[in-house]
């Protein structure tokens, strides 16, 4: 789940990240324990704030089982007073993967379940598009990566928020085009992750909110940290999430909940939490205690198969040169967490992109070093620098002080990005014919349009406009305009999703609209807008 704010992870393959959380107090005490490097680590991480339009950060950093730095920074809303400390809650979004992860292991160690269990044995009605896929499964398969399904397949189910419940959207998968082979390749979706969610539900035999609250959130003490965000009570310590509208103009997004898919991606934390979370990560499994009060959430054997690569990714170039230090010479996928190196350590990390909200969490074992970055802007060159700036610290990169300018080069990727989608832009219009005319009239594109596996997205005629309406999602409803021939633009009412799209309505020979075909127009949206999916096929002449 990402956008040109959410950060995309096949973009963000070669960041990491850091964040540090804790009250002033604590700040100040730990500071003496952190790298000469880092003693300049507020001023840095306000010139990140600064550069890159956040309104609110916090990081946390622990090494060697210790909480050695937890600070929050700015405020959690752009205009208000109320600022970021160590307690503030985040959604912490596709972070969420590796509790669901942890959740399996539990149930393995507890022998409810394996990881080579085939899903149909605890989900009998779970259903893919090829038998095959259906039936050859794996409950680690749903953690990997590797089903077949494209680049975010089927996320319009549940993002922007619908109204589909959880077992609706999986049960929506066996019309999910599939668009490679099983476990042929690497394809980031969040989906199958919602499927996991059911199926710790089912070999549990409780909700999973309640499982995670009892199994994993109380046994470490992450005491404020919420299922999704529902579970958020009015008057807490909460961070708004800011997106730049029309990617221009910075503002407040509304606070959105995956009551659907929370497994792939709902949970609200801390960096004092999340600093819980990754120092028994980094104990391998155990939860901190003295003598005879330690113990495991899950065994050593769980972590190291949740630690392995199940899935080779492509390690691609740099966009730009100043990054050229940040590429790895591996890149993977295990148990829902990414595997990669930096300077010759093994990484163990994961972003999550959220509307609003970016954020990230890395591991460096070797180094028994874990480091979390909370944001509340849609821009992952941020968390990105700030976590860059902390490795090199810790791992004492030879060179100067500072090592590489990491706030320079992310300043110089995002100013690249942007610049390709301008150029894209200006192809689009390059080619288009704006003297065309659509072959129908306006009221000849009015109707219901039926996807497979979304349902119903309609267009009406309001006030001689043309409206445009996923019958299942609030927020996506925009009016559409003429582009060229019989192509239309759908710019959405809400404009801080960043997400409008190109509408073509083919015709058949007989004049008649035969299908509805839609893409998003800037290489900047959030893959998870996979509007290129849909097949929209209109329904009877009469429902128009």
């Amino acid at each position: 789940m990402t956008s040109t704010g959410i950060i995309n992870p096949l973009r963000a393959m070669f960041l990491t990240l850091l964040l540090v959380i804790a009250d002033n107090a604590t700040a100040q005490g730990a500071a003496s324990s952190l790298p000469k490097q880092l003693q300049d680590f507020d001023a840095y991480v306000e010139a990140v704030r600064d550069q890159f339009e956040v309104p609110g950060i916090a990081v946390a950093i622990v090494k060697d089982g210790e909480v050695v730095l937890e600070r929050g920074y700015g405020v959690r809303e752009m205009g208000k007073s109320e600022t970021v400390d160590a307690n503030t809650l985040f959604a912490i979004a596709s972070n969420t993967k590796a509790f669901t992860s942890a959740s399996l292991s539990i149930l393995a160690d507890e022998g409810k379940l394996t990881l080579d269990d085939r899903v149909i044995d605890h989900l009998t009605w779970f259903r893919m598009s090829d038998p095959y896929v259906t039936y050859e499964m794996r409950i680690r398969d749903l953690l990997a990566h590797r089903s077949g399904l494209g680049l975010g397949a089927g996320d319009l189910l549940y993002w922007p928020s619908t109204d589909y419940s959880n077992e609706e959207v999986a049960r929506r998968l066996r019309d999910v085009p599939l668009s490679g082979g099983f476990r042929q390749q690497y394809a980031y979706d969040n989906i199958l992750f919602g499927v996991a969610q059911l199926v710790i539900e089912k070999a549990s035999g409780r909700a999973y909110a309640d499982f995670l609250q009892t199994r994993i959130f109380a046994p470490l003490g992450m005491t404020n940290t919420r299922y999704n965000s529902d579970f958020l009570q009015p008057g807490e310590n909460v961070a708004t999430g800011h997106a730049k509208s029309d990617f221009t103009r910075l503002e407040a997004a509304p606070r959105m909940t995956w009551s659907n898919v929370g497994g792939a991606g709902g949970i609200y934390s801390s960096v004092h939490d999340m600093a819980q979370w990754m120092r028994v990560q980094l104990d391998g499994g155990v939860i901190s205690g003295e003598g005879n009060d330690a113990r495991r959430l899950f065994s050593a054997q769980r972590q190291r198969e949740m630690w392995t690569m199940l899935t080779p990714i492509a390690v691609p170039e740099p966009s730009v040169p100043e990054l050229a230090a940040a590429k790895p010479n591996f890149l993977g996928y295990g148990e829902g967490w990414n595997l990669s190196d930096y300077r010759g350590r093994k990484l163990v990390w994961h972003t999550g992109g959220w509307p609003g909200m970016v954020s990230r969490v890395t591991l460096v074992p070797e180094h028994k070093l874990g480091i979390v970055v909370l944001t509340n802007q849609e821009v992952g060159a941020a968390f990105n620098a700030i976590t860059l700036r902390a490795l090199d610290a810790w791992l004492d990169v030879p060179g100067d002080t500072t090592g590489t300018d990491w706030l320079a080069a992310y300043a110089a990727a995002v100013t690249k990005s942007q610049g390709k989608a301008d150029d894209s832009w200006q192809q689009h219009l390059a080619a288009r014919d704006s003297d065309s005319k659509p072959s129908l009239p306006l009221s000849g594109y009015v109707g219901t349009y039926r996807d497979p596996w979304y349902g119903d997205v309609a267009i009406s005629r309001e006030g001689g406009k043309l409206m445009l309406r996923f019958t299942r999602t609030a927020q996506l409803v925009g009016e559409l305009s003429h582009w060229q021939h019989d192509t239309f633009i759908v710019r959405w009412s809400e404009r801080w999703l960043n997400a409008d799209a190109f509408v073509n309505f083919a015709l058949g020979p007989d004049g008649n609209i035969r299908e509805v075909r839609m893409q998003a127009i800037s290489p900047l949206t959030d893959f998870s807008f996979d509007f290129h999916d849909l097949r929209l096929v209109p329904l009877a002449a009469e429902n128009r």
